[in-house]
């Protein structure tokens, strides 16, 4: 059973004290939402594994990209719905709460995106990565090509499919490890 004042349901205990730089970090995280997000606490057993997730989570959600910040939370959220992802789909439901200032699209695409009043453009990109999530050996050009008509350029496409894989693995690792999500996050934006 899970310690609800732990992240995980595994013994890995945080560095203590932690490096500084990590410190310095979780302290930003602290001043700008107000918490440490629980999968910087699970990581935080390791700097090493710390520091190579949060630089993949940055580039593929806060890097350059012609995908929105909110289409890339949408990503995150349709995936962790495929896979059932308690702890991302609490917090990335909030995300996508707070960034489309819409609490509904945000419970829309935590139970179902496909009720979602969404754009042609952002259905085929979500249609892409449930099908990503489902059965990614299954993806052909006609699908790209799908992407492509509706003004998606290869680029776009590899980020929308980097988006899309990166969240079908930290579902796993949260599943796995019955990552609780921060109490915060579920009043957040509403």
């Amino acid at each position: 059973m899970t310690n609800p004042k732990e992240p995980t349901a595994l013994d890995l205990p945080m560095m203590d004290p932690l490096p500084q730089e990590t410190q310095k970090y979780f302290d930003i995280c602290q001043e700008k939402l107000g918490m440490v997000p629980n999968v910087l606490k699970a990581y935080a057993f390791d700097v090493e594994k710390l520091n190579a997730f949060t630089a993949m989570y940055n580039d593929l959600m806060l890097g350059e990209s012609k995908l929105s910040k909110l289409e890339r939370e949408m990503i995150a959220v349709v995936v962790s719905s495929i896979n059932k992802c308690f702890y991302c789909l609490v917090a990335h439901g909030a995300a996508v709460r707070q960034l489309s200032g819409d609490p509904q699209l945000g419970e829309m695409l935590v139970m179902n995106y496909r009720v979602a009043p969404l754009e042609a453009r952002q259905r085929a990109m979500l249609d892409f990565a449930a099908k990503m999530t489902r059965a990614s050996a299954e993806i052909e050009e006609a699908d790209r090509e799908g992407l492509r008509a509706h003004g998606f350029d290869d680029r776009d496409i590899w980020d929308i499919a980097n988006v899309a894989a990166f969240f079908n693995m930290t579902n796993r690792v949260a599943s796995a490890s019955a990552m609780v999500p921060n109490a915060e996050y579920h009043g957040q934006f509403r």
